[in-house]
């Protein structure tokens, strides 16, 4: 198996599970999100084959991954900008009103 295709296997199987239901993550204690953010650290570490004393922070970069609660917040804030413009599912638009500007 290519390095390519192990690298989009891992991130398929480990970042997709990571980013189910985000907005039920948002106020996640951190303790919890911590277990998750071991998670990804251990696919990043997998990819590049590092060993768990070596910092992650370079390999996450490499892999273009945010962290754990950064992913959280943007996945929420994607979902939230579509749903104001109109461009998210309907039933998720519907459910919010536009307000007008003063």
């Amino acid at each position: 198996m290519t390095k390519v295709v192990f690298r989009s296997l891992v991130s398929a199987l480990v970042l997709d599970r990571l980013d189910y239901c985000n907005s039920l993550l948002v106020d996640l204690p951190a303790n919890l999100l911590q277990r998750l953010q071991s998670v990804q650290n251990s696919a990043a570490r997998l990819i590049y084959g590092l060993c768990h004393s070596e910092h992650i922070t370079d390999a996450l970069l490499s892999l273009h991954w945010l962290r754990v609660q950064e992913r959280v917040v943007y996945k929420v804030a994607v979902l939230m900008y579509k749903a104001l413009n109109g461009i998210a599912l309907p039933y998720l638009s519907s459910a919010f009103t536009h307000v007008a500007e003063c």
